[in-house]
C-alpha cells in the first residue's frame, strides 16, 4: 500500500476514534416518565454512562419504575405524571418514553416553560404531530424529539470523514435492512395501525433528511408479513425524490427469520470520491444485538479495498447520550441549535405521512 494511502487511513481512523456525543457542561436533572424497555435497555444506560443525573421516574404500572429506580438508584419513583411533576425541580429535563398516542395527554400537564425531550414518534399520525408542536408552543416547551439514530456513534463518524472529503458530491443514500425483528417485545404495537415505517424507518427517514433536507415527495409501499398477520405492516420500500441526480432508497424487511448469514443492516452514502457504509448492529439479534460498526472507500486509493474504522459504541445505548446531551447543552447555552427540536421534527413526521399516502394511493396502473 502507497505510504500516501497508508496515511489517509491513520488519519481517518484517528478522526473516528475521537467521535464524541455533545454533552453539557453541568448536566440537568433528568425525570423520566415511562419504564418500559426503551428505557431500560438504552435511556438509563446510556445516561448513566454519560454521568447525566436521573433522579426520578415514573410509570403508570408502579412495580416498572420501582424495578428500574432500584438497578439504577433513582432515588425518588412515581406513579403519575402529576407526582413526578409536582417533584421535580425547575431545571429538571422530563425525558418522555410512553406510546406516541399518550403524548398529547401527558404535555400538557409539564410545567409551562419545562425543558422536554419526547421519544419517537412524535404522535401517530400528523395531525398528532400538529397538535403536539401546538402544545408545546403554547406551554412554551424547550422540546426535542429523541431521533438519536443521528448520535450513534458510527453515524457521527460518519458524517466527520464525509466533511473530510470522503463522499465528494453525494448522489446516492441506500438503507437496507433485512432481519428477524420480534414485535411482541412491544405490547402497545399489537393494535397499532401504523407500524414499520412509524417507528422503525422513521429513524431513516430523519437521518437522510438530515444530510438532504425535505424530499420533493415519496413513493412508498409498506406491506404485512404472512408471519405476522394480526400486525400493521411490517415491510416497506421508499424512494425519496431529491431530484434527477440523486436517488435515495429505504428497503426493510423485518420477518427474515431464516439464516442469519442472509441478514443485514446497513446505511450506505456513495459520492463521486468514495462511499461510507454504517452498520447497525442492534437490528441483527435483537435486543441483544451486535456492535456498530464504519467503513468507506475512496476512489483514488490504489488498494480499491474498504477500511473499517473504529466505532466508539453502538446506537443502543449510545446514541441516547446525544440526544439527552444536545438538548442540555442547548439548555445551558453552548450551543445554539436544537436539531431535534419539534419543528425540525414536524418535517419528518411530515416525509412518514407521505409515506403511508403515497403507499394507500398505489403505483401507476399498466396502460393496457
Amino acid at each position: 500500500m502507497a505510504e500516501g494511502s497508508t496515511t489517509r487511513i491513520s488519519e481517518l481512523r484517528k478522526l473516528a476514534a475521537q467521535i464524541k456525543p455533545p454533552l453539557p457542561k453541568t448536566p440537568r436533572p433528568i425525570v423520566i416518565l415511562g419504564a418500559g424497555g426503551i428505557v431500560r435497555a438504552a435511556h438509563l444506560p446510556a445516561y448513566q454512562k454519560a454521568g447525566l443525573p436521573v433522579i426520578g421516574i415514573g410509570d403508570i404500572e408502579p412495580e416498572k419504575a420501582t424495578l428500574l429506580a432500584s438497578q439504577y438508584k433513582i432515588a425518588h419513583r412515581f406513579d403519575s405524571v402529576t407526582a413526578a411533576v409536582q417533584f421535580a425541580p425547575l431545571d429538571a429535563v422530563f425525558d418522555i418514553a410512553v406510546p406516541a398516542r399518550e403524548l398529547v395527554h401527558v404535555l400538557p400537564l409539564l410545567p409551562r416553560g419545562s425543558a422536554v425531550l419526547m421519544q419517537k414518534p412524535m404522535g401517530e399520525t400528523l395531525d398528532d404531530a400538529r397538535t403536539i408542536r401546538e402544545i408545546c408552543d403554547k406551554r412554551r416547551l424547550t422540546a426535542a424529539v429523541n431521533f438519536q439514530l443521528r448520535y450513534a456513534p458510527n453515524h457521527l463518524g460518519a458524517a466527520a470523514i464525509a466533511r473530510n472529503g470522503v463522499l465528494g458530491e453525494l448522489h446516492d443514500i441506500d438503507v437496507q435492512v433485512r432481519t428477524y425483528t420480534p414485535w411482541h417485545l412491544w405490547s402497545f404495537l399489537a393494535k397499532a395501525p401504523r407500524l414499520e415505517i412509524l417507528y422503525h424507518s422513521i429513524h431513516y427517514l430523519d437521518l437522510i433528511r438530515a444530510w438532504l433536507g425535505v424530499p420533493q415527495s415519496i413513493y412508498a409501499k409498506t406491506t404485512k408479513h404472512p408471519d405476522n398477520s394480526q400486525l400493521a405492516a411490517t415491510k416497506s420500500v421508499m424512494i425519496l425524490d431529491y431530484g434527477e441526480n440523486k436517488r435515495v432508497f429505504i428497503a426493510t424487511q423485518h420477518g427474515h427469520n431464516l439464516a442469519r448469514s442472509s441478514q443485514h443492516s446497513f446505511v450506505q452514502w456513495e459520492g463521486t470520491d468514495g462511499a461510507i457504509r454504517m452498520g447497525m448492529g442492534v437490528n441483527l439479534d435483537y435486543p441483544t444485538g451486535q456492535h456498530d460498526t464504519l467503513s468507506y472507500i475512496e476512489r483514488n486509493d490504489e488498494s480499491a479495498e474498504w477500511h473499517e474504522l473504529p466505532v466508539a459504541g453502538d446506537w443502543f445505548p449510545d446514541a441516547f447520550m446525544g440526544s439527552m446531551g444536545e438538548l442540555q447543552m442547548y439548555l445551558e447555552g453552548s450551543t445554539n441549535s436544537l436539531p431535534l427540536n419539534v419543528d425540525s421534527a414536524y418535517e419528518t413526521m411530515a416525509m412518514v405521512e407521505a409515506a403511508y399516502r403515497s403507499s394507500e394511493r398505489g403505483g401507476e396502473p399498466l396502460p393496457l
